[in-house]
């Protein structure tokens, strides 16, 4: 099943390669990433996808908190969300198909960008199985380039998203208190 995670971290060097390094070693494969700047500043949000069972996501987003520049990890794969891909695709079209190629972006709601005597250019947003139907309709006129975006997510509602547990903060000697007999170091 493919889980979706909001993972918001800190817009620093080395983050993404720290994030993504780390489902590599666990031995997930990203099937979708995205990365964008929030509305608090010196904050990016990632948007990760993911085929993993309920265990694999439960253990993926302890692991990302373990993670320093991991502020916070949400995993909206259940709660109701919106969710949107987008597409530029460059398809060839002079004459007739012409004709054929913007009747067809008018039916999926897309739009074209740019316009050269030789192609279109088209942008449409929406999910991944209508963007994958519009470039099977367009196929036959020939797709020239195709390029997409993965898949950003975010929960529905005013009502904030769950938070996990903070990261305990260090304690210092003179805090604890009580027989810490049992305790490891």
């Amino acid at each position: 099943m493919l889980h979706t995670f909001a993972i918001y971290v800190d817009n620093k060097p080395g983050v993404l390669n720290r994030v993504s390094s780390l489902f590599r070693r666990r031995a997930f494969n990203i099937e979708s990433l995205t990365v964008g700047h929030t509305e608090t500043p010196g904050v990016s949000r990632m948007t990760v996808v993911v085929d993993t069972d309920e265990y694999g996501a439960r253990r993926l987003e302890a692991h990302l908190y373990k993670l320093v520049p991991c502020r916070r990890v949400d995993n909206i794969t259940s709660a109701p969300s919106i969710s949107r891909d987008l597409a530029l695709i460059k398809v060839a079209a002079t004459g007739e198909a012409r004709t054929h190629v913007m009747q067809l972006v008018d039916v999926y709601r897309a739009r074209i960008v740019d316009v050269s005597p030789e192609s279109l250019v088209i942008e449409t947003t929406g999910t991944e199985d209508k963007i994958d139907s519009l470039v099977e309709v367009l196929r036959p006129y020939g797709v020239i380039e195709l390029v997409r975006t993965g898949r950003v997510a975010m929960a529905r509602g005013t009502a904030p998203p769950r938070r996990a547990p903070s990261r305990p903060t260090a304690t210092t000697a003179s805090e604890i208190s009580g027989d810490v007999s049992n305790c490891s170091v």
